[in-house]
């Protein structure tokens, strides 16, 4: 399938923002806070790109200290692209960064679709034995779930997985240089390559609809 890209300059609460919009296949890649959570741009575009599936993501280009909105409030009446990239696929793999010392090594996997959710954790048990993988929502700290219903993760018609990744899930490198792209470990791509490859074959993972009033 060709893929095209196509970009949009806004502004969410007074933030500039591009939007970075690859067209592909069913599955969609999402990376809201491209700009400071190291390594989830390049996830995205790496994944998607592996895969043949779409991609959106959101940077702050030329900012030194971007500005953190929560996913919830990264609303469709914002992003045009977002809004198409939301009615383009049918299941979203959201990807994020959290900074929490006591889980260094460990992936949370948050959203809606607590099957699709699975599925990555099972990619991410055989391809990335490093990182340990949550999928009990009770044992996901409340702002890492992704379950709040207007968070873009699971406004999609099969909802979605939000993949909360440790800084070394995200990148190799270890001091961030302004300007210069994160580079994920290559265990990382392997294990949300195959999870993505799985839940494109699968269509009839629909997901559970869970949803509570949280930040993200």
């Amino acid at each position: 399938m060709s893929r095209t890209e196509r970009t949009e300059h806004l502004r969410i609460e007074g933030v500039p923002m591009v939007a970075t919009l690859v067209r592909g296949g069913d599955i969609g890649l999402l990376a809201l806070h491209g700009a400071n959570e190291g390594g989830t741009a390049e996830l995205a575009g790496i994944v998607a790109g592996r895969c043949g599936a779409t991609s959106l993501v959101l940077t702050q280009p030329g900012t030194r200290r971007p500005v953190h909105i929560p996913s919830a409030r990264m609303a469709v009446d914002h992003c045009a692209l977002l809004g198409e990239f939301l009615s383009a696929v049918s299941l979203t793999v959201s990807l994020h960064g959290h900074m929490r010392p006591d889980a260094a090594r460990t992936v949370y996997l948050g959203g809606g679709n607590r099957e699709a959710a699975l599925v990555l954790a099972q990619e991410f048990d055989a391809c990335a034995p490093g990182f340990r993988a949550v999928t009990d929502v009770a044992a996901i700290p409340p702002a890492l779930r992704g379950l709040h219903p207007r968070n873009p993760v699971n406004m999609t018609r099969r909802g979605g997985v939000q993949v909360e990744l440790p800084l070394a899930a995200r990148t190799a490198d270890p001091v961030k240089r302004h300007g210069v792209p994160d580079r994920p470990p290559q265990p990382v791509i392997d294990a949300l390559v195959a999870g993505v490859a799985r839940l494109s074959a699968s269509p009839d993972t629909q997901g559970t609809r869970t949803s509570t009033q949280e930040p993200l």
